[in-house]
């Protein structure tokens, strides 16, 4: 089986199972205090997106075959950085030594983000990691 056909295997999944999967990997990855503070400041005009996030990045793509926890945090880590999200990169910092990156691979990733990224980006980042880190 391709991975792509495992993906499409989980096509009969609900919505609500979806979303229960969503959840379980957003708390592994993210923690039990961030996502019941999401949960908390969900609104009428937000609810949408919280599920989409839930559903769809945690409950599909960080569940996806082909890259562990670790390899998805040093990508998100690098996006965050090129895009310049610096209160996701501060989250995603965090959620990347709950995925076992050591403080010296998190350095490395901030360090070649000043290559293909951005010197700025990266100064950024290191300023933003090294508080995370140290707290």
């Amino acid at each position: 089986m391709t991975e792509f056909e495992s993906t499409v295997g989980r096509a009969d999944r609900t919505n609500e199972q979806a979303r229960a999967e969503g959840m379980r990997v957003r708390r592994e990855v993210l923690s039990d205090a961030h996502v019941d503070r999401a949960e908390a400041n969900t609104t009428e005009f937000t609810a949408d997106f919280q599920d989409l996030i839930s559903r769809y990045a945690w409950g599909e793509i960080w569940n996806r075959p082909g890259l562990d926890r670790r390899m998805r945090s040093a990508v998100t880590l690098t996006a965050m950085i090129a895009g310049g999200y610096w209160e996701e990169f501060e989250m995603h910092v965090r959620a990347a030594v709950r995925n076992g990156l050591t403080h010296d691979e998190i350095k490395e990733i901030v360090l070649q983000s000043a290559i293909y990224c951005s010197v700025p980006a990266a100064n950024s980042a290191f300023k933003i990691a090294a508080n995370v880190l140290e707290s």
